[in-house]
């Protein structure tokens, strides 16, 4: 824990750090409020994730727990890459850790770059209810976990789940949802058929949050979007 640490600070940036903190709304009664940053960058935190991947699940429980958004970062990094090479039994352990600790995966970055590489590709031959259990929660970050797990689906050819949760969380009151519900309705209709995502769309986009709609429209031809925007479709 020691040695990681210290590699940890070696590579902060006080300069970066500041940006960071405005970026990530650390601002009272911001999403992010009171998260740190030591101002390290995703290709360094990655690196080091792997230079330490033989960290015990004791010691990625401790430093998960860190105040800082990089520390808590590179765990999330680190416990994909343990995903990805692990066997079963691993990637269970890893799932079930994950799915135990959201509550320091707690920022959207965090949620990103893990939910469909670990939830989503462990459920992607099991039971999904759990998805729904998480759309159903009060905690921001596992709602954004409940949607964003299923990239992994359509990355699949799937999209049953994907507009079932965005159907729930249609009426979500947090932009970070609206935005992560409308991007993936975006891939449902580039990665499966956009047939489909426009028979979701058509249900549904008079009452979608504008920032909602305006992601899932976002590759559609600038005439379509308009309709959509100006309820003529």
């Amino acid at each position: 824990m020691v040695s990681i640490r210290r590699e940890i600070r070696h590579h902060s940036n006080t300069k970066r750090a500041r940006v960071l903190k405005s970026f990530f709304k650390t601002g009272v009664g911001q999403y992010g409020y009171g998260d740190k940053f030591l101002g390290i960058t995703v290709p360094q935190s990655r690196a080091i994730a792997l230079k330490y991947k033989d960290l015990s699940f004791d010691e990625i429980a401790i430093l998960l727990k860190s105040s800082f958004h990089e520390e808590r970062l590179i765990v999330v990094l680190l416990l994909v890459h343990l995903f990805d090479v692990g066997g079963l039994r691993e990637k269970k352990k890893v799932y079930d850790f994950y799915l135990k600790n959201t509550k320091y995966i707690n920022n959207w970055d965090l949620v990103d770059l893990s939910a469909d590489k670990i939830v989503g590709a462990y459920l992607l031959y099991g039971s999904r209810s759990i998805l729904f259990k998480l759309a159903r929660s009060e905690n921001l970050w596992e709602r954004r976990i409940a949607i964003i797990s299923t990239y992994q689906f359509i990355r699949n050819g799937e999209h049953f789940e994907t507009l079932r949760i965005a159907e729930f969380l249609l009426h979500d009151t947090h932009d970070l949802i609206h935005k992560a519900v409308g991007w993936m309705l975006r891939e449902v209709g580039k990665q499966i058929s956009q047939k489909v995502e426009e028979r979701f769309l058509k249900k549904h986009y008079k009452k979608m949050p504008r920032v909602m709609l305006r992601y899932a429209i976002e590759r559609f031809p600038k005439k379509l979007q308009f309709r959509y925007l100006n309820g003529n479709v």
